[in-house]
C-alpha cells in the first residue's frame, strides 16, 4: 500500500475532513445493504408471495429514499475530500515557495527551473488525488466490506466463508502490482519534470540557439523527450489497464463463487430465496470497495512519486513543521538602523555542495559604518560568496558574521535585507511596467516618488522616450530594455529603498563608455552617506574606494587603500598589472 509517513502528517492536518469523508461513506455503505435488504424482500414478495403493487410499495419507496440518501452522502463525501485535499494543497504549496524563498539564489541557481516549477505546479496537483480519492478509499476498503460480512454471515455463513477467503486476493495483487506501478511511474514523473526543464531552458536561450545555428537541433531533442514521456505514460497505462483486469478477474471469481454454491444449495431447497437473493445483491458490493481501491492505486502511486521531490526541497523540516512564533517580527520597513558601528566576518567559513567546494574559510574582515569596501581577487576567489553571506542567501557552516557585536543570525533575513539595497551585475526585470519594476522596493511608493528615484539614477529621461512611459511594458527580463536602461533601474530601486547597505556586484560591466560613466555618477551618488561593499571585477572602479580587500582562495591576503597596496607590490599590484595589460590597446 502507498502510505508515506511523510503524507500521513500533512493528512493530520485535515483529520476531521477524511474522518468525516470515510464517515460519510461507511454511512453509504450501510444504506446500500438496507437497499439490497428491501429490494430483495420486496422481489421474494411479489415472485413468490404474489404481492400487488399496493402491498410493496412501501418497500419501493424505502428503496427510493435511501438510494436519495446515499446519493446525498456520496456527494457530501467527495465535498469533504476535496476540501481535504485542497487544504493539503494549499499548506503544501505555500510552505514549497516559502522554503524556495528561504534557501534563495544560493539553492535556485543550482537547479533547473523548469523543473521546481514542475513541483510546485504538477507535483503538488498530483497529490490531490491521493488525498481526495486513494485516502479515504483505502479506509473504505477495509470498513465497507467488514459491515457487509456482518450482514452475510448471519445470513449464509458458507458466501460469508467464501467472500472471506478470496478478499485478500485483490490486496495481495495489488501489492504485487504496486512494485511494478512505482518504478514506472517514477520513470514517468523524471520523464515529465526532465521535459519541462528543457523546454523552459529552450524558451530561454532561444536567442541563443538561433544564433548559433542550433535551435532546429532542439526541435530533435525535444521530440526524444516527448517521445520518452510518451513511452513511460503508455507503460503506466499498461500497469493500470494489467491492473484493473486482474481485480476484476478475482472479484468476478470471487461472485461466482458464491452464486454458483448459493445456487445449488438453493435449488435442493437447503436456503431460501430471500436470503439467496440478498446475498447476491451484496457480493459484488463486498468486492467494489477493494476494485475501487485498486483503480485509485495508481493515484497513491503518482502521489508518492511526486511527494519525494516535493520533500526533497522542503527539507527536514517537512518532517515536523516548525510552530508559529508567539510574536511575528518586527515589519521591516518599520524597524530602525540595525547596522551603527560595524559589520564583522570572525573565522566564517562555507563550502558548496556538502563540503567537497571551500568557497571561503577562515575569512575575518571588518567594516565600519559610513566606509566603501572593495572586494577584488580573482575569478572563483569568494567574492560572489561574501555577497551571498551578507544578503542571508547562504548561512555560514562555521564561523560568525556580526552586527555591531551581535550575530547576523539573530534578525530574521527579512529585517536584514530591509536595511540592504543589492544592484547585481545583470539585474532581474520582471515582465509588468517600468514603474511596477522599480517599486519592487517598496510597494506603497508613489509614482512621484519612482520619477524621483528614477532621475537619481539617471533613467528618468529614457523611461520618459518608452511609448507609455513609466506604465510601459518592458517584457520578461527587460527584453525592450538596453544593458544599460536595465541597470540604471536596478539603480532606482536602490534609490526608491535606501537602505543604509548597499551592495554593488560590478554594476558597470559590460557598459560603454558614455554610459558606464552614467551609472557611475549614480553609483557615487547612492553610496554617499551609506555602507557600501562594491565586488569588483574591473579595477578602474576600486581606485577611489576608502579599502580594498583582496580575496584569495577564500582568505583576506591584503587589505589598504589603492595607491598603498599597488606600493606594497603583492597580490592586489600583480592583480592591477595583469588588468592594464589586457585593457591595452
Amino acid at each position: 500500500m502507498q502510505l508515506d509517513r511523510r503524507l500521513l502528517r500533512q493528512a493530520r492536518a485535515v483529520r476531521l475532513e477524511v474522518g468525516l469523508t470515510v464517515g460519510l461513506g461507511l454511512l453509504a455503505g450501510a444504506l446500500l445493504v438496507g437497499q439490497a435488504y428491501f429490494l430483495s424482500q420486496t422481489i421474494g414478495q411479489v415472485f413468490l408471495g404474489g404481492a400487488t403493487l399496493r402491498q410493496v410499495r412501501p418497500w419501493l419507496l424505502a428503496v427510493v429514499v435511501l438510494a436519495l440518501v446515499r446519493a446525498l452522502l456520496v456527494w457530501g463525501s467527495e465535498q469533504t475530500a476535496q476540501r481535504a485535499a485542497g487544504r493539503v494543497k494549499h499548506e503544501l504549496r505555500e510552505r514549497l515557495f516559502a522554503r524556495l524563498l528561504a534557501l534563495g539564489p544560493a539553492y535556485v541557481h543550482g537547479e533547473r527551473s523548469g523543473e521546481l516549477v514542475n513541483t510546485t505546479v504538477e507535483g503538488i496537483e498530483a497529490l490531490d488525488a491521493y488525498f481526495r480519492h486513494y485516502l479515504p478509499q483505502l479506509a473504505l476498503a477495509a470498513l465497507v466490506p467488514l459491515l457487509i460480512l456482518a450482514v452475510v454471515f448471519p445470513q449464509d455463513w458458507l458466501s460469508g466463508l467464501v467472500l472471506l477467503l478470496t478478499a485478500p486476493l485483490l490486496p495481495i495483487f495489488m501489492i504485487l502490482i504496486g512494485h511494478l506501478a512505482q518504478t514506472v511511474t517514477r520513470r514517468q514523473w523524471a520523464s515529465l519534470s526532465l521535459m519541462s526543464a528543457h523546454f523552459l531552458d529552450v524558451l530561454q536561450g532561444l536567442t541563443t540557439l538561433k544564433l548559433l545555428g542550433r535551435s532546429r537541433e532542439q526541435v530533435r531533442t525535444i521530440a526524444e523527450i516527448s517521445d520518452r514521456f510518451r513511452r513511460s505514460t503508455m507503460g503506466v497505462l499498461r500497469v493500470t489497464f494489467l491492473s484493473a483486469l486482474v481485480l476484476e478477474m478475482v472479484s468476478t471469481i470471487g461472485t461466482a463463487l458464491v452464486a454458483v454454491q448459493i445456487g445449488l444449495r438453493l435449488l435442493y431447497g437447503r436456503l431460501s430465496f430471500t436470503e439467496s437473493f440478498l446475498v447476491l445483491l451484496l457480493a459484488p458490493e463486498f468486492y467494489l470497495p477493494l476494485r475501487t481501491l485498486g483503480a485509485r492505486f495508481h493515484a497513491g502511486v503518482a502521489g508518492v512519486a511526486a511527494a519525494q521531490r516535493i520533500f526533497e526541497v522542503l527539507g527536514p523540516t517537512a518532517e515536523a513543521p516548525p510552530p508559529l512564533p508567539t510574536r511575528p517580527p518586527p515589519a521591516p520597513s518599520r524597524c530602525g538602523p540595525i547596522l551603527t558601528s560595524t559589520l564583522a566576518f570572525q573565522q566564517v567559513s562555507y563550502t558548496y555542495e556538502a563540503g567537497r567546494h571551500p568557497a571561503v574559510h577562515g575569512l575575518s574582515f571588518e567594516i565600519k559604518v559610513g566606509e566603501t569596501v572593495a572586494l577584488v581577487g580573482p575569478s572563483g576567489a569568494g567574492k560572489s560568496t561574501i555577497a551571498s553571506l551578507l544578503l542571508r542567501f547562504i548561512e555560514p557552516d562555521a564561523g560568525m558574521i556580526t552586527v555591531d557585536g551581535r550575530a547576523l543570525s539573530d534578525y530574521p533575513p527579512e529585517v536584514w535585507r530591509a536595511q540592504v539595497s543589492w544592484v547585481p551585475q545583470t539585474p532581474y526585470l520582471f515582465y509588468g511596467s517600468v514603474a511596477d519594476n522599480i517599486r519592487l522596493a517598496r510597494p506603497e511608493a508613489t509614482l512621484d516618488e519612482i520619477a524621483w528615484a528614477a532621475r537619481q539614477a539617471h533613467a528618468h529621461p529614457f523611461i520618459e522616450a518608452l511609448p507609455q512611459g513609466y506604465d510601459t511594458i518592458i517584457g520578461e527580463r527587460g527584453m525592450r530594455l538596453s544593458g544599460g536602461e536595465a541597470q540604471r533601474l536596478a539603480l532606482a530601486r536602490a534609490f526608491l529603498k535606501d537602505a543604509p547597505l548597499v551592495i554593488l556586484d560590478e554594476a558597470t560591466a559590460h557598459l560603454d563608455p558614455e554610459t558606464e560613466d552614467l551609472i557611475q555618477l549614480s553609483i557615487e551618488r547612492l553610496i554617499q552617506g551609506r555602507t557600501a561593499v562594491i565586488i569588483a571585477h574591473r579595477l578602474r572602479t576600486v581606485s577611489r574606494v576608502d579599502r580594498i580587500l583582496v580575496i584569495h582562495r577564500g582568505q583576506v591576503v591584503e587589505e589598504g587603500s589603492h595607491p598603498v597596496l599597488v606600493e606594497q607590490g603583492g597580490w592586489y599590484a600583480r592583480l592591477v598589472g595583469a588588468y592594464l595589460r589586457s585593457s591595452a590597446p
